[in-house]
């Protein structure tokens, strides 16, 4: 009998709501993820006492472990200690998206599922394939399995510093920029799009573009980590951070490589990223809903707003493409010297501010 349906994979569990970290260990034992609780956990260096205490009041069981970094180097080291320390049936990542990303790749090298307790809402990486990494040249993508499943407390999430909740609002409107070049992409490369995939991501930013309230509301925050566990599955689907990512992301990963002590949060980064790639691609309608959302929520618009120059954020959108050989976008389809592209960061300066 033929297949007539698509087998979609996704967590076992998605649970956003305040108090929802007191639920771990129900989660793990309702799941089948770890009945006695025995697993490791992976925090960050500033991760706070009270909130360790927590966990090891609730998973008394589990081992609690500290990331030095986020990088790859840091999170090989911390995969060699969790060998040695014992068996353990999951890795917890809780923390912000650093952690997610390290615990994502790490659990993959030990072979074992990751649970990702979110503490912030500054990225997809919350649910996606993907663990951005800091590496000898820069920073670099890695294919890794998606979490297992997904626990995002609000409670966390409210006390986390404004910046790192925003920056996520960036990070979902900009899928409307990457699905853009990814049609871009059909049409002037015969490239492949998984429709399925971008209805995931489409409705991702559709959902954060016309939610009301603020950052300071619950019901907000549920819309914008709904969005961000969205975005993940989206790129589950399509096999690729394309739904996700075009444009806006290697425009952000160009200022990571080229400017690596000046960085802005990844979301702020890409929202910014999307409106400029939006401009290039005479994308009226999507510049304009960008803008507008990116300004209602306090987010940068412009590279000056981001603290680069103009001439600083050409150099970065002439260096862009080589963040991801092989993807074609907006920048690759517009080929742009250098003093195209300053003069392009200059109209769009001019038309957004």
């Amino acid at each position: 009998m033929p297949i007539l349906a698509r087998m979609v994979p996704g967590p076992v569990t998605v649970d956003i709501r305040r108090g929802a970290l007191h639920d771990l260990p129900n989660v793990l034992a309702d799941q089948r993820i770890s009945a006695g609780g025995q697993v490791a956990v992976v925090v960050g260096p500033s991760f706070g006492a009270t909130l360790v205490d927590t966990v090891r009041h609730r998973l008394g069981s589990a081992s609690i472990f500290t990331l030095g970094g986020g990088t790859v180097d840091a999170a090989l080291e911390l995969a060699d200690a969790i060998r040695r320390a014992g068996t353990f049936d999951a890795v917890i990542a809780l923390g912000g998206g650093r952690v997610i990303d390290a615990t994502k790749y790490l659990a993959a090298r030990l072979g074992l599922p990751t649970v990702a307790v979110a503490t912030n809402l500054a990225h997809d990486g919350i649910y996606s394939p993907v663990s951005i990494l800091d590496n000898d040249s820069g920073r670099g993508s890695y294919g890794v399995p998606a979490p297992l499943a997904v626990l995002i407390d609000l409670d966390l999430v409210a006390a986390a510093p404004r910046r790192s909740v925003t920056a996520g609002i960036g990070e979902v409107l900009s899928n409307l920029s990457a699905i853009a070049d990814w049609e871009l992409s059909r049409t002037e490369t015969g490239e492949q799009v998984d429709g399925l995939a971008l209805t995931f991501a489409r409705s991702a930013a559709q959902a954060v573009l016309h939610a009301p309230g603020t950052a300071d509301d619950d019901a907000f925050l549920v819309t914008l980590a709904e969005s961000l566990v969205l975005s993940g599955l989206a790129m589950v689907v399509a096999g690729t951070s394309r739904p996700s990512s075009g444009a806006c992301h290697e425009l952000s990963h160009a200022i990571d490589h080229l400017y690596s002590d000046r960085r802005r949060h990844h979301g702020e980064q890409v929202g910014v990223g999307a409106a400029f790639a939006s401009w290039l691609r005479k994308d009226t309608d999507n510049l304009e809903r960008t803008v507008v959302c990116l300004r209602r929520h306090g987010l940068p618009v412009t590279p000056a707003e981001l603290g680069f120059t103009v001439a600083e954020y050409a150099d970065a959108a002439v260096y862009a493409p080589q963040t991801r050989p092989g993807r074609f976008t907006v920048l690759e389809h517009l080929r742009l010297d250098r003093d195209a592209l300053g003069e392009a960061v200059t109209a769009f300066t001019a038309a957004v501010s």
